[in-house]
């Protein structure tokens, strides 16, 4: 595998239509919205829907979902005990090992947190230590374009969850309430740092990987919540700088992508209701990539 040699800038351009893209919990599920009405999709989000699709293409992930695991393991630390590549590793040896391992420990980095690690240089006493792993793969908070309209529909369970006294009416649990952004555009961006990826082993294979996860981050992912094709994947911007610490900052770099309304007095519906163009910054290669 070849060693990464340049920074690389990514943007992400994605829309949600009739879904919930991200349901925040200590708002009764409701999508995700900031204190202005704009949508928003947390980072956390976004790296569990690219580990899934890593997980997809045949890749090693060490953060799986609990409906997604492939190894019959309920906890990380399960999974860590049960690799025999990791057993009886010093600290340093063990991080390294874990990064050959897994995909996302790699990419994204890990903590590992132990009681009586043998060969820790820890001091006497101490019966812990934790192995902190930096990745190279950083992506942000994605938010929308335009503030989201959010409709709360009530619905109905058509049997209760227990037996009532009077068996022949409804409990008040057969009531419910589900939310749906009716549109939003959203961009977030992200980076792959060369100097952490030299740490981690992260390749130029890996970053295509990463690549072909972003540009179809929805395949697989339908939910109730997400019905199929409400999610969508428009553009997926790749910056490939000519060294390793970045030819442009990231803030030029992410301004160049443009988004704005072709209409600024019509409330947005669909995506052919803006333009999406990248300004070119001089010496700076990127694609410019059509998702699904």
């Amino acid at each position: 595998m070849s060693t990464l040699k340049n920074k690389i800038d990514f943007a992400l351009v994605f829309a949600a239509t009739n879904a919930n893209p991200n349901g925040d919990p200590l708002d009764g599920n409701r999508p995700r919205t900031d204190f202005k009405g704009f949508g928003e999709v947390t980072d956390v989000c976004l790296k569990r829907k690219i580990r899934n699709r890593l997980q997809d293409m045949g890749e090693r992930i060490f953060v799986q979902s609990d409906d997604r695991r492939d190894d019959g393991m309920r906890s990380l630390k399960a999974r860590a005990d049960a690799a025999p590549e990791l057993k009886d590793l010093k600290p340093e040896q063990y991080g390294e090992t874990a990064c050959k391992l897994w995909f996302d420990v790699r990419a994204f980095g890990q903590v590992f947190a132990f009681k009586d690690k043998k060969g820790s240089d820890s001091e006497e006493g101490s019966d812990a230590v934790s192995i902190g792993i930096r990745g190279p793969v950083s992506i942000q908070t994605a938010f929308s374009v335009h503030p989201v309209n959010i409709t709360s529909t009530q619905i109905t369970k058509s049997v209760n969850l227990e037996t009532e006294k009077n068996p022949d009416k409804k409990a008040s649990d057969t009531m419910g309430t589900k939310h749906r952004v009716d549109f939003g555009l959203y961009t977030t961006f992200g980076s792959i740092n060369v100097k952490q990826a030299e740490k981690t082993g992260f390749s130029e294979e890996d970053a295509e990987c990463i690549k072909e996860a972003l540009k179809t981050l929805f395949r697989n992912d339908e939910t109730s919540a997400r019905p199929s094709g409400s999610m969508q994947v428009v553009k997926l911007i790749w910056w490939k700088h000519n060294c390793e610490i970045g030819q442009y900052p990231p803030i030029k770099v992410h301004r160049s992508l443009k988004v704005t309304a072709i209409d600024p007095n019509k409330t947005p519906s669909c995506v052919e209701d803006f333009t999406i163009a990248i300004e070119p910054l001089e010496g700076l290669q990127f694609e410019e990539i059509d998702g699904e």
